[in-house]
C-alpha cells in the first residue's frame, strides 16, 4: 500500500456489509516463533501476512528458520539450527524487538537489531535487563533501547527473573516463548504497576501449552516454563479481532449492520472486549455460529469504560466517542503512551484539530462531543490511527488520511476492504 493521503471515503446511508478479516497479528507471530524452535516442521493456517508478521518472518528466517508459502495460503515452518551472524530488523514492530531477542541469546554468533527511527523510543530496557539477568551476553552501548546486540554463545542458563513490565505485556510474553529452550526454563516474576493487556500473556501461554511445554501460571504476576522440547503445531490462526473495530464501528457511525464471520466463541484475544465496548454504546451485538453481528441501536451513547486489558481498540474507541451523544471517559491506557507513537496525545491532537473536545488525563481521555469538520488526520506512522480517521470520515465529509500505506502494519489490504464494506451498502439497497 501506497504511503499517501488518502481521502476517506464518506457514508451516503447506512452500511450493511459483511466483512472477513484476516488473520491474527498476534497469534501469528506467536506461532510463528514456536515453530521457528520446535522439534519438526509446522503449518500454520490462514496466518496474517502484514509488515508486521513478514518481519516477524524475516527474524527467524536470518536465525536459521525456513518459512515456505505453500498453496492455500498456509506458511510451512521449519526449525533449524539458531545462527548467528545476521542482522533483524525491527521495523515498529513491537512483537519482533521483544520476541526475537531471547532466541537470539540460543544463537551461534552475534546477532544485530535496530528498526525504524521511532523504534528506537519505544520502551526495551526491562527486557534487556531481564536478558542478562538470564545469562545473554547484550550490549547496547548502555542506551537500554535499539539498536543492539545479542551476542549469542548456543545456549541460555535461564532461571529466575523479576522485572517491572507494566509499560508492555509484551517484556513478559517474549521471555517465555523461548524459554522451553534454556537450560533451566525460566520463571518470570512481575513487580511494578498495573500489568496491561493480561489477555495477550494469557494468548503466549496458550500457545506455549498449544506446543506441549508446561506452563505453571498459578501465582499472580508469576509465570514458570519448564525446560522441554517445543512440539511442531498445525494451527488456524483466528481472524484480528482489534483489526475488526474500525468496521463494526461503520455499523453504529452510520445507523446499519455489519457482520463479521468466523468471530470465535473463545479466545484470548483482548480484541473480543469490542463486543461488549459496542454494547455500552447502544449497539445490539450478536455472537453466535455464524459469527458476530453489530446492528446501530438509537445513536451513540457516551461510556466511561476501562481498556487496560484491550489497549488497542483505544483509536477507534476515541473517534466514536468523538461522534458519541453525550461525552465519554477512556481509562487505564497510559502505557499506550509507549506504543507505535504517544497514542494519547496524537488522539487529543488530531480529535481536538476536527473540533472535539479532548483531555488528556493521567491514563487516558476525557472526550466531549461537538460538531467535527473536515481536516487531515495525521497518523504518526502508527496503523490504528488510520482506522480511526476512516471512522471519522464515514461522517464527516474533507477528512483526509495522511499516510495511508503506514496501516500495512497490520492490515495491507485495509484500504480495500473499508471501500468493499460501502460497496456492499449500495449493492444491498439496489
Amino acid at each position: 500500500m501506497p504511503s499517501a493521503d488518502w481521502a476517506a471515503p464518506s457514508a451516503d446511508g447506512p452500511v450493511d456489509a459483511r466483512v472477513v478479516l484476516p488473520g491474527s497479528k498476534s497469534l501469528t507471530n506467536r506461532y510463528l516463533v514456536l515453530a521457528a524452535l520446535a522439534n519438526d516442521a509446522s503449518r500454520l493456517r490462514a496466518p496474517l501476512r502484514s509488515r508486521d508478521t513478514l518481519l516477524m518472518a524475516g527474524a527467524l528466517r536470518t536465525l536459521g528458520a525456513e518459512i515456505e508459502d505453500v498453496p492455500g495460503g498456509d506458511w510451512i515452518v521449519t526449525p533449524g539450527p539458531v545462527r548467528g551472524g545476521g542482522q533483524v530488523d525491527c521495523g515498529l514492530a513491537g512483537n519482533v524487538m521483544r520476541f526475537v531477542p531471547p532466541l537470539a541469546g540460543l544463537a551461534s554468533g552475534p546477532v544485530r537489531f535496530d528498526g525504524d527511527p521511532h523504534a528506537r523510543q519505544r520502551p526495551m530496557a526491562p527486557v534487556i535487563g531481564a536478558l542478562r539477568a538470564l545469562g545473554v551476553d547484550l550490549d547496547d552501548g548502555g542506551t537500554g533501547s535499539l539498536p543492539f546486540t545479542v551476542n549469542g554463545r548456543g545456549r541460555v542458563p535461564g532461571g529466575s527473573v523479576t522485572l517491572d513490565a507494566s509499560a508492555s505485556s509484551q517484556f513478559v510474553s517474549g521471555l517465555l516463548l523461548s524459554s522451553a529452550r534454556f537450560d533451566e526454563g525460566v520463571t518470570v516474576h512481575h513487580d511494578g504497576k498495573a500489568l496491561p493487556s493480561l489477555p495477550h500473556i494469557e494468548m503466549t501461554v496458550e500457545t506455549l501449552r498449544d506446543a506441549g511445554v508446561v506452563v505453571d501460571d498459578g501465582e499472580v504476576h508469576t509465570w514458570r516454563v519448564e525446560p522441554s522440547e517445543i512440539n511442531a503445531l498445525d494451527v488456524q490462526v483466528e481472524p484480528d479481532l482489534s483489526n475488526a473495530a474500525q468496521f463494526l464501528a461503520a455499523a453504529l457511525v452510520t445507523g446499519g449492520r455489519v457482520h463479521v464471520p468466523g468471530w470465535p466463541q473463545y479466545t484470548t484475544q483482548g480484541g473480543d472486549f469490542l463486543r461488549d465496548v459496542l454494547d455500552m454504546m447502544g449497539a445490539e451485538v450478536v455472537l453466535d455460529r455464524g459469527g458476530l453481528t453489530v446492528t446501530a441501536g438509537d445513536g451513540i451513547a457516551g461510556i466511561d469504560v476501562d481498556l487496560h486489558d484491550s489497549s488497542e481498540l483505544t483509536p477507534v474507541v476515541a473517534a466514536l466517542c468523538a461522534l458519541a451523544q453525550a461525552p465519554s471517559v477512556i481509562r487505564g491506557v497510559a502505557h499506550i503512551r509507549g506504543h507505535e507513537t504517544d497514542r494519547l496525545a496524537a488522539l487529543r491532537t488530531e480529535l481536538t484539530a476536527l473540533g472535539a473536545q479532548v483531555v488528556e488525563t493521567e491514563d487516558g481521555l476525557r472526550i466531549t462531543p461537538a460538531p467535527l469538520r473536515a481536516g487531515r488526520f495525521h497518523t504518526y506512522a502508527d496503523h490504528r490511527m488510520v482506522m480511526a480517521g476512516a471512522v471519522l470520515g464515514l461522517v464527516v465529509p474533507g477528512v483526509v488520511v495522511e499516510d495511508v500505506g503506514t496501516v500495512a502494519k497490520t492490515m495491507p489490504e485495509f484500504t480495500t476492504l473499508w471501500e468493499c464494506m460501502l460497496s456492499e451498502r449500495a449493492t444491498a439497497e439496489r
